[in-house]
């Protein structure tokens, strides 16, 4: 049976916290609580360029999709409330796909403590689009570019696995909810360490922070540029570390040690850099000798293959 838009609306208004309040062409963003920054973080995701729909769950795409925005909005200090839902749907797309679809963000919703507060619906001749927009207010905005030199760039969660997960999917092992694979999980329903941002924003001693979502030789990257300056990557690192993308780790840059931090945070800490003042290139790696440009070696959106 075909999708009709007032149907899709309907389940939306039923399924989703915050769903019955979307009874108007417009919603609305809560006030601005005094001394802090309204935030917003969008993402798009196209079957066939981010996700399949042959081995992706609904449930397990609609987590992902609210995730990814969430830690966006989380690396930056922002205690997320709320988003709005874009879907582009094509034929492949029938009711019980997308009940499940909506069952898994209303679940993920809750579990974060957010509403949806508008969106759109569109048919398409085929396949999937998906976009989210979500926002979040900020005591502290950390921001990309208040790297220093000297800082030591640290994650939360060891790169790497997201990667690992997808190349299973490609030699055909699938998603088991009875055998759960934990590499599988890290990328089809990442879980961002949420919260962590809004502890990061509170030490002055953080001075910079991103989500970890292009892999380290783009985000380490990102983070140099923003801020002026090169950063050395830590000679421990794999290629799936520097190559993966979508393990959504706070990465962040301190001058407080290690050990400090991770005391202060309740948690281990992966180290994956050092700042220095600008150098040859923004991204540097030491071969025993010397240091020396890095390329980037991430996934490219617009790239051939």
């Amino acid at each position: 049976m075909s999708l009709q838009e007032t149907g899709i609306l309907a389940r939306i208004r039923e399924l989703l916290p915050g769903g019955g309040q979307l009874t108007d062409d417009c919603g609305a963003l809560p006030a601005t609580p005094t001394g802090q920054t309204l935030l917003v973080t969008t993402d798009l995701m196209e079957s066939g360029q981010h996700f399949s729909l042959d081995w992706h769950p609904p449930d397990l795409l609609a987590r992902k999709l609210l995730m990814v925005n969430l830690s966006d909005l989380d690396a930056s200090g922002a205690r997320p409330f709320g988003y709005t839902l874009t879907l582009a749907l094509g034929p492949e797309v029938d009711a019980p796909w997308l009940d499940r679809f909506l069952a898994g963000l209303a679940a993920a919703s809750r579990e974060a403590g957010v509403v949806v507060l508008g969106g759109d619906t569109v048919g398409r001749p085929s396949g999937l689009g998906l976009g989210l927009t979500a926002f979040g207010f900020a005591t502290r905005w950390l921001r990309r570019d208040g790297l220093r030199p000297g800082d030591r760039l640290f994650v939360d969660q060891r790169p790497g696995a997201s990667l690992r997960g997808l190349r299973k999917l490609q030699t055909g092992l699938r998603w088991d909810p009875a055998r759960p694979d934990a590499e599988l999980e890290a990328h089809l329903a990442p879980r961002p360490r949420l919260g962590l941002g809004l502890l990061l924003a509170g030490i002055p001693d953080i001075h910079a922070c991103l989500d970890l979502s292009d892999g380290l030789s783009r985000d380490l990257r990102n983070l140099a540029e923003a801020s002026g300056l090169s950063i050395a990557v830590d000679p421990a690192l794999d290629e799936d570390a520097l190559r993966g993308g979508e393990d959504y780790a706070r990465c962040f840059g301190s001058s407080m040690p290690q050990a400090e931090l991770e005391a202060r945070l309740g948690l281990p800490l992966i180290p994956v850099g050092e700042a220095l003042p600008r150098g040859e290139s923004p991204l540097l790696a030491y071969d025993g000798r010397s240091l020396h440009p890095m390329p980037d070696l991430s996934f490219d959106h617009f790239g051939s293959s």
